[in-house]
């Protein structure tokens, strides 16, 4: 476990895909059987990812979900987008938001496996990761808008951010047995964004 303890710090978790519910996990079952059989490689158990932080003795949780799975009207919302197209989008059930909720809770994280990995204790890179969420591209989930190979989701938006913000990417490894599709999608973009001169913050 992360030592709580510290002034400032970052910890990512790892969420088994459909984590409280049966239809999506089943869902994404099938969905990894057939992409591995195409890839002639064995299926891996999918996970999507959430962040918590903490700076100033505020906690904040990180996590992009449906907009109808949590009611707290302070949770944080930073983005809104469509789910699998922007024409789908225009109806509540298939948008998605990315919270980052002061005192706020990632709601399967109970569920989490080889988690928390502690991925900072750096203050000036605490407050980065804050100041960044508020320009998470509202792209839409399960596509490929920009053309990355991967579509976007949960772990596109995690590995944007933490990228963005100059944290050592390589040190991050997916849970054995694990697999986190979209990761690579948020390290594209982020890579180029700072190629164009968007930077690191």
């Amino acid at each position: 476990m992360s030592d709580q303890t510290a002034r400032a710090w970052v910890d990512l978790f790892w969420l088994p895909l459909g984590s409280g519910g049966h239809f999506v996990r089943w869902n994404g079952r099938v969905y990894e059987w057939l992409l591995a059989h195409r890839e002639h490689r064995p299926p891996a158990n999918l996970c999507h990812t959430g962040l918590t932080l903490s700076l100033d003795d505020i906690v904040y949780a990180v996590e992009m979900g449906p907009v109808w799975n949590v009611s707290d009207a302070d949770r944080g919302v930073v983005c809104e987008g469509p789910v699998g197209s922007r024409w789908l989008g225009r109806y509540r059930a298939f948008r998605y938001e990315v919270r980052c909720w002061p005192e706020g809770y990632i709601p399967d994280a109970a569920e989490a496996v080889d988690s928390p990995v502690r991925i900072t204790e750096d203050p000036r890179r605490v407050a980065a990761l804050l100041d960044v969420l508020r320009d998470v591209p509202a792209l839409t989930w399960g596509r490929d808008e920009l053309g990355t190979g991967e579509m976007w989701n949960s772990n596109s938006v995690v590995a944007w951010a933490l990228a963005r913000t100059g944290h050592n990417m390589d040190s991050i490894t997916e849970p054995t047995g694990g697999r986190a599709p979209g990761w690579r999608a948020g390290l594209v973009l982020a890579h180029r964004q700072v190629n164009v001169g968007v930077g690191p913050v």
